[in-house]
């Protein structure tokens, strides 16, 4: 038997939630149920599960468990990027092959995405404008963007390449010395595509939010208790990303970290002209410990993403967020000083995972079940193709790409504290050295 012993806690912070209209959410579980199938965590992976298993099997019975509210968890708080190229913390890219295989994986997931978005109709700010991945300082061009644009020759993938001035020109700051624009990924307001991909579930999917699952048993099936009731299914696809240790899941072998966003009122129309009158965009930086993840939303608001620091227990102090947001502005103030009256309007954190190798943690975890987690900072594309496949597997559906998310590895075991700490430490504190210029 596995007792979570850390839950998510609600803050009600999340910007990309709060500037959306009220939703009420599913009802809490308040009975023992029976189903065939359980899944637990009804972010990207989970949602994506629970709809594909619907899909392969229309006449089995889906439960769908969210310890917080769809949306207001880490897959609601993240930058609303749609990846389809490799792109990891680091920045280092990756060999061919394995490059192959992420665009094969990336692309399966932003096709599912986009039938969803134009199926259902989510309304979710969901635009096609690609993204730039961009250097100020001349190491971000030579150890990134350079190899990323050989790598992308080889792979026969489209780019632009982008001087100080053609950036500003395309979103309005010339705050970094150059970019690459690639046209394949996909801008989001995440909350708003969970809560759409939950609210448009197939009918043999029963959603409960705010049920957190305290105990699971498995023998014979899989046993769920909860605040409020019991759920008994014969299977369970887990997708808590960084929780999945509290489910015996992957112990040893996740890193979390806390990540933190702000976003800006709307510009008026005179601020919307003084930046440039450009479209919606999004920029990632060569360095995402050190640099500042950026979007300008249709709402024309400005995302800032920025730090990143350790978390083993899944908790932050609340107390830092005032320097955070501070950091936040003074990070907005030297990209966008053409717009001094803009004030930030929401900041929040939230909780990712990553795996030392990089790999996922997916597969087969138990006898009666399945892992979708570790999304290693991609977790809109990372999350929806793993929750894809892991119900692909649980089914028996054949599915090529099986074979390269398993390729992939699983992840591997991290060296026990205080070695496994002072290592983290150490990383950080050597990128903000390295990668200082990127700031």
């Amino acid at each position: 038997m596995a007792t979570v012993g850390i839950l998510p806690r609600e803050d009600a912070t999340n910007g990309w939630s709060r500037i959306l209209p009220p939703r009420r959410p599913a009802a809490s579980l308040a009975a023992d149920l029976r189903a065939d199938w359980l899944v637990v965590g009804a972010g990207f992976a989970g949602l994506a599960a629970a709809r594909r298993l619907a899909l392969n099997r229309p006449e089995d019975r889906i439960v769908l468990l969210e310890a917080h509210e769809v949306g207001e968890g880490a897959s609601g708080r993240n930058s609303g990027f749609a990846i389809d190229l490799p792109h990891n913390v680091g920045g280092e890219f990756q060999e061919l092959g394995e490059a192959e295989r992420y665009i094969r994986l990336s692309r399966a997931a932003i096709d599912h995405l986009d039938a969803c978005v134009a199926r259902h109709g989510i309304d979710c700010g969901y635009t096609r404008r690609g993204k730039y991945h961009a250097a100020r300082s001349e190491l971000g061009r030579r150890k990134i963007l350079e190899p990323f644009a050989r790598s992308l020759d080889a792979l026969g993938e489209p780019y632009r390449w982008l001087d100080a001035a053609g950036l500003e020109r395309e979103i309005g700051t010339s705050y970094h010395s150059s970019a690459i624009y690639t046209p394949g990924g996909r801008l989001l307001n995440p909350a708003g595509l969970t809560r759409g991909l939950a609210a448009t579930l197939p009918g043999n999917v029963t959603l409960h939010e705010r049920t957190p699952v305290l105990e699971v048993e498995e023998r014979n099936g899989i046993r769920a208790t909860t605040p409020g009731g019991t759920v008994a299914a014969r299977a369970m696809i887990l997708a808590v990303n960084g929780y999945a240790p509290q489910f015996s899941a992957f112990r040893g072998a996740l890193l979390t970290f806390a990540g933190y966003g702000s976003l800006t009122r709307p510009l008026t129309e005179a601020e919307h002209r003084a930046l440039g009158g450009v479209e919606d965009w999004g920029l990632t930086p060569v360095n995402s410990i050190v640099g500042v993840t950026m979007r300008y939303t249709a709402e024309r608001r400005i995302l800032i993403r920025h730090r990143f620091r350790y978390a083993p227990g899944l908790r932050r102090a609340d107390a830092e967020m005032a320097d955070i947001r501070l950091g936040h502005r003074r990070a907005f103030e030297a990209r966008f000083p053409m717009l001094p009256e803009v004030g930030i309007e929401h900041s929040w954190r939230g909780f990712v995972c990553l795996s030392r190798n990089h790999a996922p943690g997916f597969g087969k975890v138990g006898p009666h079940s399945f892992a979708a987690v570790c999304q290693n900072v991609v977790g809109v594309t990372k999350g929806t193709i793993s929750g894809v496949l892991a119900a692909d597997l649980a089914t028996g559906r054949d599915n090529p790409l099986i074979a390269d998310m398993e390729a992939q590895g699983k992840p591997a075991r991290l060296p026990p504290a205080p070695f496994l700490d002072f290592g983290v430490h150490a990383r950080l504190a050597l990128d903000e050295i390295r990668w200082r210029k990127e700031r």
